[in-house]
């Protein structure tokens, strides 16, 4: 980079972890005399940042920014996911895209309080943090100039970046024997490389770190209740919880009754596959209890569309495009179909099976007067057969039609 960049200041998502503690004297170092300011965001990784600012400081930052994060995380990003049942091909909960939004939000924040010119963030160039950091940024403060590090060095490896932080002094506690790569928040932990870049290979069990196996999980299975409001989960076995606190015990009991588990092999937005386990004891015990109480409390039509909208809804989280009219577009949909999704479900949880144990609403569609074969004063039995005739007619024409022409229906052959 020529020494004309115009750079001044620059902030970086900062981890502490090895490709960031890179970043900090590599920017230095190509961006000659930028000052770089580090923002590390807590989303409940549940790894230690004590020492992280010193850390930070040594590696060659002016200072560092930490925020606790995790109640924002859930309120305006997992909850309006799980309110719209977005799930991503089928079976990825979207754990590490939503919270890459966040993040860049407050490094945008960060950088126009300290009137910085530029973002830096350690997404490698072949994967899908690189578009949610940007078009974060790109939404928020265009005005801002990225840099990313891993499309301009030359650094291709872990044993590359330990030789860079050996050469400039940076402190890592990192080593050459790391196996995965992973992404850990209050919502799940995920894991890739190593062993799962063949994804014919079963996981390793010591490789998973917040869930028990179905093998070592209690013989004894586990009744919960979890309340919603609106669509929002609010209590836990009778007991209102803030947010955090409802997260981490529903992580504690379902990663210790093996829930939550799921093996992927998912389409990156830059062309390729990747395989990645995942770990979401909450967010998966969650998701169903939503779904379980929306088929109680929402008609059929509206059930049915927002099936459909929750595919559009999971693409765009995935992609990066949080911040788009679109996505307002769908929340605001969302919104009035959660209006009656208020209720408490009850699982059994056991050896890594959700057991649906039972649901109740105020506001169920479910009577069990009309759905039975008692009285008649609301549904009578006789009205079918003028509804079979009229919801049958299409077929009934093309078959006579078939008759005439065939000699017999299409169908008979």
């Amino acid at each position: 980079m020529p020494e004309n960049h115009g750079l001044k200041k620059v902030v970086l998502a900062y981890s502490g972890g090895l490709d960031t503690s890179v970043i900090v004297p590599w920017l230095k170092n190509n961006y000659p005399g930028v000052e770089v300011i580090c923002f590390c965001a807590d989303l409940g990784q549940a790894e230690e940042l004590e020492g992280l600012e010193a850390k930070a400081i040594k590696s060659g930052a002016s200072k560092l920014y930490v925020r606790d994060l995790r109640e924002e995380f859930l309120n305006d990003f997992v909850f309006p996911t799980l309110r719209a049942g977005a799930v991503y091909e089928r079976d990825y909960l979207l754990g590490t895209s939503f919270a890459r939004p966040l993040i860049a939000k407050h490094l945008v924040e960060v950088a126009e309080i300290e009137k910085a010119d530029g973002i830096a963030h350690g997404a490698t160039g072949k994967g899908n943090d690189q578009v949610r950091f940007e078009l974060t940024v790109m939404a928020l403060n265009p005005k801002l100039k990225i840099i990313a590090p891993w499309r301009e060095w030359e650094i291709r490896s872990r044993e590359d970046a330990l030789a860079y932080a050996a050469e400039f002094n940076v402190p890592v506690t990192a080593t050459e024997k790391k196996i995965y790569s992973r992404d850990r928040n209050l919502f799940h932990l995920s894991h890739e490389g190593g062993l799962l870049e063949d994804p014919w290979n079963e996981p390793e069990e010591d490789m998973y770190q917040i869930s028990a196996s179905p093998e070592n999980a209690p013989d004894e299975p586990q009744f919960i209740e979890i309340g919603f409001e609106r669509g929002t989960p609010v209590s836990l076995d009778g007991k209102r919880l803030p947010p955090v606190e409802l997260f981490m015990n529903l992580n504690e009991m379902g990663g210790k009754h093996a829930i939550g588990r799921a093996d992927i092999v998912e389409n990156r937005l830059v062309g390729m596959k990747s395989h990645g386990v995942y770990e979401t004891p909450a967010g998966t015990i969650l998701h169903k209890a939503h779904q379980a109480l929306e088929a109680l409390c929402v008609d059929k039509q509206t059930v049915q569309y927002k099936d459909v909208l929750a595919l559009k809804y999971a693409e765009l989280v995935y992609n990066g495009q949080w911040y788009t009219r679109l996505r307002e577009a769908l929340d605001a949909f969302v919104a009035v179909t959660q209006e009656y999704v208020t209720g408490t479900v009850r699982f059994k949880l056991y050896k890594g099976n959700l057991i649906m144990a039972g649901r109740k609403s105020d506001y169920s569609l479910y009577r069990q007067d009309y759905a039975s074969f008692g009285e008649e004063n609301v549904y009578n039995q006789k009205d079918a057969e003028g509804f079979i005739r009229l919801f049958g007619l299409p077929l009934k024409i093309e078959a006579l039609l078939g008759q005439q022409t065939l000699g017999h229906s299409r169908y008979r052959k």
